[in-house]
């Protein structure tokens, strides 16, 4: 799940289409087609607005897809090294794509050029998503057990970690999902096993649950977008009925 101007793009599992749900009204406008997708569909998805197009990645393929938002919607995709999940698009405005198997983050043009390998050192294995903060280092979330999420340079070292907080009771990440960073570099995570969203403040080190009200309570977030201009975060459930939760007023 990402989000571009007043458009919200929204992938399903095992499918090769994005929803389009406009921002204001929060009605599906339209669904564009990642054709030659692989089996079980998107892996995860990034919308940059310099160059107004979105990426798509293709897990099962080690691919990818570029899609265009002007009237042509027109599809480019490139090959990459396989285990990719999450994406991110950076201040230059180009693609981080970390990678499961081999322990590494790469760095893209929009066009599929590699700009950048950083190879993540100990203490950083499996990671899912990573998200360039405005110091320069990475903000990774890892697929390990216990959860962890880290800080790295550019070197691939660990700056610093978080797990089971020392100042909160917020006990252990159970699988940390996805990610969000506010324009503070303050950090917003997905904890998908403890259906819940925490907020790690970067200066202060400290960790804390999201007070986020919604009938059944939050199952299972594998997804989330911050759009700060409209104060508001998405939460896409990988469990119970599969809904996108819109929050507004959220506050850091």
């Amino acid at each position: 799940m990402t989000s571009l101007g007043d458009g919200v793009f929204v992938a399903r599992f095992n499918s090769q289409q994005v929803e389009v749900y406009d921002a204001v009204t929060l009605t599906l406008q339209r669904r564009l087609t990642v054709p030659a997708l692989g089996l079980f569909g998107i892996a995860g998805l990034a919308a940059c607005p310099h160059y107004n197009c979105l990426y798509a990645s293709d897990y099962w393929q080690d691919r990818i897809h570029r899609v265009e938002l002007s009237g042509s919607n027109a599809v480019k995709m490139w090959s990459v090294a396989s285990g990719q999940q999450g994406l991110s698009v950076n201040s230059e405005h180009n693609l981080i794509v970390p990678f499961l198997d081999a322990n590494k983050l790469q760095e893209y043009t929009t066009h599929g050029s590699l700009v950048r390998v950083i190879s993540l050192q100990a203490g950083v294995t499996k990671p899912y998503l990573a998200i360039q903060l405005s110091t320069g280092d990475y903000v990774v979330c890892q697929r390990t057990s216990p959860g962890v999420v880290s800080v790295v340079g550019v070197n691939g070292r660990v700056v610093r970690s978080y797990g089971q907080s020392q100042t909160s009771d917020v006990g252990q990440m159970k699988n940390p999902k996805s990610l969000a960073v506010t324009k503070n570099d303050d950090i917003l995570v997905a904890d998908e096993l403890n259906n819940r969203i925490l907020l790690i403040n970067s200066s202060l080190g400290s960790i804390r649950e999201l007070a986020l009200s919604v009938d059944g309570g939050i199952q299972q977030p594998l997804g989330l977008c911050l759009d700060e201009s409209r104060g508001r975060l998405y939460v896409g459930e990988w469990g119970g009925a599969h809904r996108v939760l819109v929050f507004d007023g959220v506050r850091f």
